[in-house]
Parts: structure tokens; C-alpha cells; sequence
């Protein structure tokens, strides 16, 4: 039964009683775990107790009790909104706290804000990690995937609950210790700029068979529905595929229709573009799906240019079936170098920051309870189990030769979207990375004589050891 008692000792407390923070308690409380939840607004704290009904499980609305009914050395997660209110929260849990005591950020905070947290928080005596999150409610609710990261001392302390409550594939949970300080949070921020990537990959797959070979919904339900029965199985495959038949009660249209088209962002891609920058990793087809959010929401541009341009499409004059199967092609192409180039951030930001990720357990944990969980990462799992140094995705004999066997599709389509004015940027820049870091010889030499021509910024010769600069106009120029 309920406890409604505050001098129960609870195993584990949760800050913050939103649709996540609570799901998860939830989450735990129904593998027999004691648990206390708090949050200033009292209907939050009312419907933990409701929906927990017949487990230990209570609500608190104040801040002191809530700790004092906690097992020391207690441990507590936050889930709230990252960004400042997290270091408020700290401000006032820390006061009330024991040192030895753990406080965990589950929240999508920014990786260097963990690092000061980290630091701050180790000098005051608290343990303090930052875990990245990811399944949505339903993940909180019934085995969400977690990335722990920070201080493992604190993660072995919690981690009998965490193992209970994550998802499971095969047995295995979907949780592990991913590395010192804030590589939780990185892993799951990258996490979140491959989901970036795989979203409007499909969001372009949904604009070629719309605009290009003028699809009805209940036809673009179908193929979805046929392809994650395939090889392309997948979380964000199979929401897809149910979206093209859902409809209202009442309605007569799915609701897709009536949506529009501005799509919002947490920040999450944005930070991946942005870092992959500074560590001088390209991650092109996140910084697309990035750049396609935000030109969503130019609606008024986008609408004024509509009618001064042709924005008539012909269709697509083409064998529906052969190049839905191209298309199939195409997808797969492009989310595995979405996969790709998420995977080569973190084995760079591995080496930057000393996190030491093991690549092959990140695999593992992301195939169940995440939002980019699909079949494929299997593939990639075993890939950096055969070579745990592998340097990147696409050097694994087993991803090219899907890449070899998907390539003419994505050149296909990519090809026959160009001509008929759709647009496809992800498609497209994900067929130009892998063309460029299949190159043995990019045009990179020319910029580099342009950078020494106008600037005197040097360049290095092949196969001759030092660095050079030329003398480009004068007489020792050449016509």
C-alpha cells in the first residue's frame, strides 16, 4: 500500500515530478523499490501517490522533509529543465545534504555545465554524475535507455536501481557506466543530433513520395509500415508509420495534415553541430537536419517565395515500385552515415576530453528503450566489437558492404529529387560526406594554395617533410 508517512526511509528520491520524473519513479517503485518524489506544485505530488497506488511511493512538497525521509547516503536525481534552474535546485538540496551523499542530473543539461557541476560539487564532498535519458515517457515508464557518466563511485551506489528499471534486449540492460566527469551528457547529446539527423531523413522520405510520386497517406503507411518490418526496423520508423494513420476521434483527415510545418528544437542538435565544430569533426548531416528545423520556421519567407517561384511538381516519371525500392536503398544509406558521424564525434571527443568511451557498449545500450534504437545497431555493436579502435563506422567491412549495396539507390534518388526541384539536403550531404571521405585526393590542396596566395598561410608538400610558402605573383609566377 501507499506510505504517506515522511519518516519512511526511501531508497531513492526524485526532484522534479513532470511526465519524465515521475514515469521513471514510477518505473522503479514497481521493481519494489521505496521511493520519495518532490515538487513544489502540489498536484504533481498528488498524482505520484495516485499512480503509485499499492507501492511504496511518496509525495513531498517541500523540500526538507523530502530529504530527511531519504536512506543515507541518500540518493537523489534531478529532472528538471536544464539551464540554470538545475544550479538552483542545487543551491537549495545542498545545505540539507550529507557529505557522501549523491545527487544525479537526468535532465538534457550541457556537457559543460556537468564538468562545473562536477568539479563544484566533488570539492563540497557530494558525489555527482550527469545521466543522459533517453525513451520519452514510455521509456521512463517501462525501461528507459540510460548514460551514466561522472563519478563512479556515486553510479555503483545507484546502480542495482538503474540496472532494474532500463530497458532490456536480449537479456542486457540498457544501461552502463559511460565514462568520467560530463560524458554522460555528451553521449546523449550526440544521441539526440543522430536523432536530429534520422527525423528529417525521413521527413525528406515523406516529401519524395508525397511531391514526387504523389503518395496518398494510407500508401505512405504502408510502405513505412513494410520497411521496419525489414531491415530498417526502428523506434522512429515505426512512429512514422503510425502517424499516417492517425486520426482524431471524429476526424475524417490524419492529423499530419492539419500540423504545420514549424518544427521546434531543445538545443540538443544545435550543441552537437557546434562541438563537432570545435573538435574539428564533421557531423554534415546533423548540421543539415539542424539547419532544416530552423528554416521551418521562416513560414512567412517561406510562403512569400512559394509564389514567386515554380513550386508545381510534375511527379516523378519513374517506376513507382522499383524506385520505392531504391528509396528504401537511400534511407538505409544515409542513417547509417548519420549513425557514422555521430559515432566519429564521440570517438574525437573520447580522445579531447579523456572520457574513454567504449563505442561497442554504447551500441549495446542505445538498441533498447532510446528514440534512435533500430535493428542496425547490431551491426554496429558487432563492428566495434570485432575493433574496439575502430577510427570510423564506415571503415567496418561489414557497414561498407551495406554502403556498397545501398549507394546506386541514394544516387538515384537524390539524383532524380535534384532535377525535379525537391529538396533533400540530408540525402544529399550524406551522399557528399561519403564521397569526400571515400576520396583519397579532396580538391583540399587548392584552398590551401588560395589560403597562402592571399594570406602567406603556408601549405605542405607530398611527400617532402616541412612547410612551405610560394612566391604567387612576381616573376617567379608562372602564366
Amino acid at each position: 500500500m501507499t506510505t504517506n508517512s515522511p519518516t519512511d526511509q526511501y531508497t531513492f528520491g526524485m526532484i522534479g515530478l513532470g511526465t519524465m520524473g515521475r514515469n521513471l519513479l514510477l518505473n522503479m517503485a514497481d521493481h519494489d523499490f521505496a521511493v520519495a518524489g518532490y515538487d513544489k506544485n502540489p498536484a504533481q505530488s498528488e498524482l505520484l501517490e495516485k499512480d503509485g497506488a499499492g507501492k511504496i511511493v511518496k509525495g513531498f512538497t517541500e523540500l526538507e522533509p523530502f530529504v530527511k525521509s531519504l536512506k543515507t547516503p541518500r540518493s537523489i536525481m534531478m529532472l528538471v529543465p536544464a539551464g540554470p534552474i538545475v544550479d538552483s535546485v542545487i543551491a537549495e538540496l545542498v545545505p540539507l545534504l550529507d557529505k557522501g551523499d549523491i545527487i544525479i542530473d537526468g535532465g538534457n543539461s550541457h556537457f559543460t555545465d556537468t564538468t562545473r557541476r562536477d568539479g563544484e560539487l566533488a570539492k563540497q564532498g557530494f558525489h555527482f554524475f550527469g545521466m543522459g535519458i533517453s525513451g520519452g515517457e514510455e521509456g521512463a515508464r517501462h525501461g528507459p535507455s540510460m548514460m551514466p557518466g561522472g563519478d563512479k563511485t556515486a553510479y555503483l551506489t545507484v546502480e542495482p536501481v538503474l540496472t532494474a528499471v532500463s530497458a532490456k534486449v536480449n537479456g542486457d540492460p540498457c544501461v552502463t557506466y559511460i565514462g568520467p566527469g560530463a560524458s554522460g551528457h555528451f553521449v546523449k547529446m550526440v544521441h539526440n543530433g543522430i536523432e536530429y539527423a534520422i527525423m528529417q531523413l525521413l521527413a525528406e522520405t515523406y516529401e519524395v513520395m508525397r511531391k514526387g510520386l504523389k503518395m496518398s497517406n494510407a500508401d505512405m503507411h504502408e510502405v513505412f509500415s513494410g520497411w521496419n518490418a525489414g531491415r530498417l526496423q526502428s523506434f522512429l520508423l515505426e512512429v512514422t508509420a503510425d502517424i499516417f494513420a492517425y486520426t482524431e476521434p471524429g476526424a475524417s483527415d490524419i492529423l499530419l495534415d492539419g500540423i504545420k510545418d514549424e518544427a521546434k528544437s531543445k538545443g540538443t542538435g544545435k550543441w552537437t553541430s557546434q562541438i563537432a565544430m570545435d573538435l574539428v569533426t564533421p557531423v554534415s548531416a546533423i548540421d543539415s537536419a539542424v539547419s532544416m528545423r530552423d528554416l521551418s520556421k521562416y513560414k512567412t519567407e517561406r510562403v512569400e517565395a512559394s509564389k514567386l517561384y515554380d513550386t508545381e511538381y510534375a511527379g516523378l516519371d519513374v517506376d513507382k515500385d522499383a524506385f520505392l525500392i531504391e528509396l528504401e536503398q537511400a534511407y538505409y544509406f544515409a542513417m547509417i552515415v548519420a549513425y557514422a558521424q555521430g559515432m566519429h564525434l564521440l570517438h574525437s571527443a573520447s580522445a579531447q576530453y579523456g572520457y574513454d568511451l567504449n563505442l561497442e557498449s554504447i551500441s549495446k545500450i542505445w538498441r533498447g528503450g532510446c528514440i534512435i534504437r533500430s535493428t542496425f545497431l547490431e551491426t554496429m555493436m558487432e563492428a566495434y566489437g570485432i575493433n574496439p579502435d575502430l577510427k570510423h563506422l564506415l571503415l567496418s567491412p561489414a557497414v561498407s558492404d551495406i554502403i556498397n549495396e545501398t549507394q546506386p539507390g541514394i544516387r538515384s534518388v537524390v539524383g532524380a529529387a535534384v532535377m525535379l526541384g525537391i529538396a533533400l539536403p540530408t540525402y544529399a550531404t550524406a551522399l557528399s560526406y561519403f564521397d569526400a571521405f571515400r576520396s583519397a585526393d579532396m580538391p583540399a590542396n587548392l584552398i590551401q594554395a588560395q589560403r597562402d596566395y592571399f594570406g602567406a598561410h603556408t601549405f605542405e608538400r607530398i611527400g617532402q617533410d616541412g612547410v612551405f610558402h610560394a612566391q604567387w605573383q612576381g616573376d617567379q609566377a608562372q602564366p
